[in-house]
């Protein structure tokens, strides 16, 4: 169970116990069941490719195809993307958590949305796996009515519009509270429920979002009042958090995510400079946890942002400059992305860093409440496909098994070895 330790500090406890697994999440994402993204499962979009039909996200995918085939498809992806024998292998990794997202129109629909429903029986087979195999579950609201960002992460690439209108807000805790209410079903399952995965602070009002969470807070814990409340860190730093620490509140931890792939100082970084920013991960990680209790939700070991549609269909990547308002010209002279994204063509430096960099990153998370890998699996790319990676030896079986790197607390710091050095706070 996690409980309150004394290293951080503590404005809001987590007096209740998170999970069976000990007092470190060490979990992965399903990420593609039921909230589609293109890159993660290329297959079912690739029909539009190259097409003047611009198929992108989930909302457009429906759409094209009406409720009827759409529904049809779906039905077929949700019993097959995830099944048993896949939480049996996270299991079997050496897990203990498994983090659901799912979008707001498996609960809440409206006539003029193309949207499916039917996602609830598929999500309570995933939550009983999850228990017969002694995992937990934290279900994850990762789309919102008008879009928190405008990605097709959250069902509807394009326009900011959830806070728009008081209708998008009132749904999103219909939603919520319909979630509440599945975790109440299985309390010894689902121990956390995500409100909203990746406000985007650009595109929203701030303010909005902390009302959001409180409102959230209170919808909520009448109904599930044993489930832990995660809320994202909407991209801000950790000091923006302070406002956080609401009195006589308990049982919130922040999520933040870290990916190295998609802002142009860390694409240039070599394999040494991503071992090492990820120190300051790590700094950033404990400067969260001195507000709030901190989980790293989503991180990858990709080093390039070349796998297909990562960026959003047909967008190309910063990485060999076929995305062009973002870079001009490729990262490196003659950079190329074939190759990027298979194990089978990663050379014998290119798996020992992926080892070390799976390790580095465990280890920085770890100094704050731990971490859920995104993604379990991929279709295509293999340096986001935690069970490929593992099966392969490019992560640890279990986790805590660390050949490169260590984390050790010495008098109130954490230091993190890469390599040789140490990374000191």
């Amino acid at each position: 169970m996690l409980l309150v330790s004394s290293v951080h500090s503590n404005p809001v406890s987590l007096s209740k116990r998170f999970g069976k697994g000990g007092d470190i999440i060490r979990g992965v994402n399903l990420g593609g069941l039921f909230v589609l993204e293109p890159w993660i499962t290329p297959s079912l979009f690739e029909e539009w490719d190259k097409t003047n039909r611009k198929v992108v996200d989930e909302w457009t995918y429906c759409q094209e195809l009406g409720k009827q085939e759409c529904l049809s498809r779906l039905q077929k992806h949700w019993s097959s993307w995830v099944t048993e024998k896949d939480i049996l292998t996270l299991a079997l990794l050496g897990l203990n958590h498994i983090r659901i997202p799912i979008g707001y129109w498996a609960f809440t629909i409206r006539d003029n949305e193309p949207y499916v429903q039917g996602q609830i029986p598929y999500l309570e087979k995933v939550i009983q796996w999850i228990g017969k195999y002694n995992l937990n579950a934290v279900i994850d609201l990762h789309g919102v009515p008008g879009s928190q960002n405008g990605f097709d992460n959250s069902g509807k690439y394009g326009e900011i519009g959830w806070q728009h209108t008081q209708e998008n807000i009132d749904r999103s805790i219909e939603a919520i509270e319909e979630i509440a209410r599945i975790a109440a079903k299985y309390p010894e399952i689902v121990d956390g429920i995500e409100m909203v995965n990746e406000p985007a602070n650009w595109g929203l009002s701030v303010d909005g979002i902390v009302n959001f969470y409180k409102r959230a807070y209170s919808s909520f814990r009448s109904i599930a009042p044993h489930a832990i409340m995660l809320i994202h860190d909407a991209f801000l730093p950790p000091n923006s958090w302070e406002r956080f620490n609401v009195p006589g509140w308990d049982n919130v931890i922040l999520d933040t995510h870290d990916y190295h792939v998609f802002v142009k100082d860390r694409l240039l970084l070599s394999r040494e400079g991503h071992l090492e920013a990820t120190c300051e991960d790590a700094r950033n990680v404990r400067g969260f946890n001195s507000h709030l209790w901190t989980v790293t939700g989503e991180w990858s070991l990709a080093t390039t942002d070349c796998a297909r549609w990562l960026n959003g269909m047909e967008k190309g990547a910063r990485w060999d400059g076929t995305l062009p308002w973002e870079l001009n010209g490729p990262v490196y002279p003659g950079a190329t992305c074939s190759g990027q994204n298979s194990i089978a063509a990663w050379d014998q430096p290119t798996r020992i860093f992926i080892r070390q960099f799976a390790e580095t990153q465990m280890d920085a998370y770890e100094s704050g409440s731990g971490w859920f890998f995104w993604n379990f699996k991929t279709e295509d790319a293999d340096d986001w496909n935690y069970i490929k990676l593992a099966q392969h030896g490019l992560i640890p079986v279990p986790p805590t098994n660390r050949v490169y790197s260590r984390y050790a607390l010495d008098n109130d710091h954490w230091n993190i070895k890469i390599n040789s050095t140490w990374c000191h706070e």
